[in-house]
């Protein structure tokens, strides 16, 4: 079987659905990837053969601040209003002739695509090709039961609450998302396609065949509608090849009470003040390990302000390993980490707003899972206060085990692979 993946520029895009592509490839189909030319080493890496954006722009967290100076200033509705146009609509078009041109060299039988790359409505429609969507964060399909999208709040729990998001959804609608999806509906109309109806969010979960969402029930808002093409898969994880740095101190694992893992991803570690250095000054004196991973950001720089022996920072840290050792992972709520670590039991102490981290977050809290200090920049008295709890209260190791054990029991690949070889009835 011929397969195209497809993904929007970003690593929590694509690093998701590298693990399927490679089991893919081994099963023996012809597996081939389109994304941005920032990739090519990866995909390289990988042995995937790689199609570079020709018409559409690469926009990634390394290139958006010079292409787009004035989103450093954006919040709130007006930030979610232009990341919509310019991250999520702006290259469909282009998108979909690129995808056209790659298909007349490599007619693909299915399209894998992340739920954000919304030009697989025009290829299912014009191309005709099976899609199959995968959900790389928290569903954002519309619902009553559900808060609106991207302002880091939990569902309601009382009808007046429920009225109050209906209308903050209404409101979200018609200011904020009506002028980026009347962009798409013009780049549909372009192409001979009628204008799409309702929410733009939820082209990705009627337009695809299927939607593997990553990720289980029971870390999911509930909803009492089911949308019958939306299948949790478990925790989609990055592939994950043979790790030639293994940790610089593993002699110190066992020398301390407890262990405190801190990221602040790959996208936002520019400036480790935001995170690194307020949880490394709230916890520095205290009796845990704290082992720092920055992303090839400032290492030395922080390692020469911290220079104490309870602190190992590195550019790189095997999570997979580090977090089987890990009491207390710190990090700004990126959704593949988060499910990486609830699916090794451990609790999260979260603080992130931008990118959809708000509401990766607010699950995070919602579920019990962990403390959301719902700040991009918190103090650290807030920090040590949570990490106090999170390490003291039993209920919260309690209810990480709960989704470690759901986690667990799912097998993401075998159910991809009932898919394609017998459509959704297999699913059922």
């Amino acid at each position: 079987m011929n397969i195209l993946f497809a993904t929007v520029p970003a690593d929590g895009h694509f690093n998701p659905l590298t693990g399927i592509a490679m089991h893919l490839k081994a099963a023996g189909h012809d597996v081939r990837w389109y994304t941005g030319p920032s990739y090519a080493a990866k995909l390289e890496r990988l042995g995937i053969p790689h199609y570079p954006f020709l018409r559409a722009t690469e926009i990634t967290g390394d290139n958006i601040g010079e292409v787009f100076p004035e989103r450093a200033k954006l919040y709130g509705p007006a930030l979610i209003r232009f990341d919509g146009k310019h991250m999520m609509v702006a290259n469909t078009g282009n998108y979909f002739e690129d995808v056209q041109e790659i298909d007349a060299a490599f007619p693909f039988d299915v399209l894998f695509c992340d739920a954000a790359f919304y030009t697989m409505h025009l290829i299912k429609e014009k191309l005709g090709k099976r899609v199959c969507a995968i959900g790389i964060a928290p569903s954002v399909e519309t619902s009553k039961d559900v808060p609106p999208n991207f302002v880091g709040l939990k569902p309601a729990r009382t009808a007046i609450g429920k009225l109050i998001h209906q209308g903050m959804r209404a409101m979200m609608e018609r200011m904020v998302m009506n002028e980026v999806k009347d962009l798409y509906n013009r780049i549909l109309a372009s192409h001979g396609l009628a204008p799409i109806e309702g929410s733009l969010f939820d082209v990705s979960y009627r337009s695809p065949d299927v939607v593997f969402q990553s990720g289980v029930p029971g870390f999911a808002y509930p909803r009492r509608e089911r949308n019958p093409k939306v299948t949790f898969v478990g925790a989609l994880l990055p592939y994950k090849a043979a790790i030639t740095k293994a940790f610089s101190q593993p002699e110190k694992l066992d020398t301390y009470k407890r262990v405190i893992l801190i990221s602040q991803g790959t996208v936002d570690n520019k400036d480790p003040r935001k995170l690194i250095v307020p949880a490394l000054e709230a916890l520095k004196d205290t009796d845990a390990l704290l082992i720092v991973t920055t992303g090839y950001c400032q290492t030395e720089a922080l390692r020469a302000a911290y220079p104490q022996d309870n602190i190992v920072i590195e550019d790189f840290v095997d999570f997979d390993f580090i977090l089987d050792h890990t009491d207390l992972f710190i990090c700004n709520g990126g959704y593949g980490s988060v499910l990486l670590s609830l699916s090794k039991g451990v609790p999260l102490l979260t603080a992130g707003i931008r990118e959809g981290k708000n509401d990766i977050n607010a699950h995070v809290e919602y579920f019990g899972v962990g403390i959301d200090l719902r700040t991009e920049s918190p103090r650290p008295g807030d920090i040590r206060r949570a990490a106090e709890r999170l390490l003291s209260e039993p209920h919260w190791k309690q209810n990480v085990a709960r989704l470690r054990d759901e986690l667990s029991a799912y097998r993401p690949n075998e159910l991809i692979d009932a898919y394609l070889t017998g459509g959704a009835s297999r699913l059922t």
